[in-house]
C-alpha cells in the first residue's frame, strides 16, 4: 500500500482542484450532448464545399492527388483550404485558427491529411484538439482486404468504431506527489449511449450483422461497466442486429487469429485507438486505411490517421490511398455514392494490376504517376 500523507490545506487545495477539473469537463460533455443532437446532414445537388486540411509533411502532396482525382471523376466539389496550427487564444487557452473553425462551420465536412502531435511539447494534438473543438465523437474506420495487396489475412471487412471524446483522452492528470502522477479516466453515459446507439446504426444502415462492445469491466467495474450497459440497453432496440460483448485482450486474441469473425466494433477512446490501428495492420497498415470523425449537428472530418512522414516530404514519393479512401468515405457520407463508387473502384483497380503502384505498396511508381493512373481509370469510366 502507498501511503500519501500531506497537510490537511494541501490535501483540501488538491481534492478541490481535482474536483473542479472533472466537473468542467463533464459539464462540457454533456451540456455539448444536450446542446447538439446527432443529425445526419442532407445535402442539396450541385457544387458542394469542403473545407481541406492538408496537413504536414507529405500532406499536401496526397492532398493535391485527391483534387486530382476529385476533378477527373467530377466530383461536385468546390475545396477551400485551410491550414491548421495551435494558437492562444483569450485565457490562454489553446485553439485552431479562427479561419478553419469559420470554415468548418459553414461547409461541415472536412478533408484532413496527416498533422504532426508535439510529444511534450506545449500545446496539444492539433488532432486532438479538432475532435473538441466540432465534438467529433465517432472515429469510424472500416478495414477491408484489398484484392491484390498480399497480406497475411484475406476477406478481413470489419469496421472499429471508437468513442472519440473521452476515457484516458479527457487530459485530467494531476502530481499528487512528486514521483506519483494521477490520471482520471472519465466515462460519462450520455458519450456511452451516444457511441451505442451510434455502432447500432451504422451497423443497420450498412447491412452489417453484428455489434460487438469491447470493454475491461471485469477490472473498472464502474466506468467500463457503464459503458457496457449503455451498449446492452440500446442493443434491446436494435433486435434485428447481433450483440457480443468481449474483453479487449480476448479481442485482440481472436482478432489476429481470425478476424473474419467480426463484423463492427465499438468500443471507448483508448481502446480504440489501439485497435483500429491493430485492425489496419490486418490489411496492410495505414497507407490504406480511411476513416472518418462524425460529430453533432452533420459535422464530420475525415482524414489519413498515418504519420506526416517527413523523410519522404517533397519527393514525389508519398502514398494517397488512406486520403483518397477517406475522401470515398466522405462522399458517401454527403450521399455522393456514384461519384464514391467510381473513384474507389479506379483505386483499387489500379492496386490489383500492380504496374503503377507506389514503393509502399510494392511497386517504383511515384506519387504523381500513380496518381495519374487513377485519374485516367476514372475518366475511362465517362
Amino acid at each position: 500500500m502507498i501511503c500519501l500523507k500531506r497537510s490537511a490545506p494541501s490535501r483540501h487545495l488538491w481534492k478541490e482542484g481535482l474536483i473542479s477539473s472533472i466537473c468542467t469537463l463533464v459539464s462540457r460533455v454533456v451540456g455539448a450532448m444536450k446542446s447538439q443532437a446527432s443529425h445526419p446532414r442532407t445535402f442539396s445537388r450541385g457544387l458542394q464545399t469542403v473545407t481541406l486540411i492538408p496537413g504536414d509533411g507529405i500532406g499536401p502532396e496526397i492532398s493535391t492527388a485527391v483534387m486530382k482525382i476529385f476533378e477527373a471523376a467530377k466530383a461536385p466539389i468546390q475545396w477551400e483550404e485551410r491550414n491548421v496550427t495551435a494558437i492562444k487564444g483569450p485565457g490562454g487557452k489553446w485553439m485552431i485558427p479562427t479561419e478553419a473553425k469559420d470554415s468548418m462551420d459553414k461547409s461541415k465536412i472536412g478533408l484532413k491529411g496527416p498533422l504532426k502531435t508535439p510529444i511534450a511539447a506545449g500545446h496539444p494534438s492539433m488532432n486532438l484538439l479538432l475532435r473538441k473543438t466540432f465534438d467529433l465523437y465517432a472515429n469510424v474506420r472500416p478495414c477491408v482486404s484489398i484484392e491484390g495487396y498480399k497480406t497475411p489475412y484475406t476477406d478481413v471487412d470489419l469496421v472499429t468504431i471508437r468513442e472519440n471524446t473521452e476515457g484516458e483522452y479527457s487530459g485530467i492528470e494531476h502530481v499528487i506527489v512528486d514521483g506519483v502522477v494521477q490520471s482520471i479516466k472519465l466515462i460519462t453515459e450520455e458519450a456511452s449511449q451516444r457511441i451505442a446507439e451510434y455502432a447500432f446504426e451504422y451497423a443497420r444502415n450498412n447491412q452489417r450483422a453484428s455489434v460487438t462492445a469491447v470493454h475491461k469491466a471485469n477490472i473498472m467495474r464502474m466506468s467500463d461497466g457503464l459503458f457496457l450497459r449503455k451498449c446492452r440497453e440500446v442493443a434491446e432496440n436494435f433486435k434485428d442486429i447481433k450483440f457480443t460483448e468481449m474483453y479487449l485482450d480476448t479481442v485482440c486474441l481472436n482478432m489476429v487469429q481470425d478476424p473474419t469473425q467480426f463484423d463492427v466494433l465499438v468500443m471507448p477512446n483508448l481502446y480504440g485507438d489501439i485497435l483500429s490501428d491493430l485492425c489496419a495492420g490486418l490489411i496492410g497498415g495505414l497507407g490504406v486505411t480511411p476513416s472518418g470523425n462524425i460529430g453533432a449537428n452533420g459535422v464530420a472530418i475525415f482524414e489519413s490517421v498515418h504519420g506526416t512522414a517527413p523523410d519522404i516530404a517533397g519527393k514525389d514519393l508519398a502514398n494517397p490511398t488512406a486520403l483518397l479512401l477517406s475522401a470515398v468515405m466522405m462522399l458517401r457520407h454527403m450521399g455522393l455514392h456514384g461519384q464514391a463508387k467510381k473513384i474507389e473502384t479506379a483505386c483499387f483497380d489500379t492496386i490489383r494490376d500492380k504496374k503503377v503502384l507506389t514503393k509502399d505498396l510494392g511497386g517504383n511508381s511515384k506519387c504523381s504517376e500513380f496518381t495519374g493512373e487513377i485519374c485516367r481509370r476514372v475518366q475511362d469510366m465517362e
